[in-house]
């Protein structure tokens, strides 16, 4: 499986934010746009969502860390797409027409 990097998006003006909460932790399977850490700033705080689907193997900030754009926040183990399972076919089986034997 692929090693994605999620880092910290343009969040705007904000520079050396504080993690003040870990939404997710090593071993979580995350989707797309999941809300990893809350930080917060002087002003607000904010959800930093992930930009993959995954498996989180590590997470790279810890309570009370700074972070900013371009900050790494965690590694995850990429999702492989989840094949479409389709469901056997509900086609009934012909049924065996008795044979006849011409004498």
């Amino acid at each position: 499986m692929a090693l994605v990097e999620v880092r910290v998006p343009d969040i705007g003006d904000f520079k050396d934010v504080a993690v003040i909460e870990l939404l997710v932790g090593p071993g979580d399977a995350i989707k797309p746009e999941q809300s990893l850490v809350t930080v917060e700033s002087d002003k607000a705080s904010m959800e930093i969502p992930s930009s993959a689907a995954g498996v989180v193997k590590e997470l790279k900030v810890r309570l009370g860390d700074k972070v900013n754009q371009g900050s790494l926040i965690a590694v995850l183990e990429g999702a492989v797409p989840a094949a479409v399972a389709a469901p056997p076919s509900a086609q009934p089986t012909p049924a065996s027409a008795p044979s006849s034997t011409a004498i």
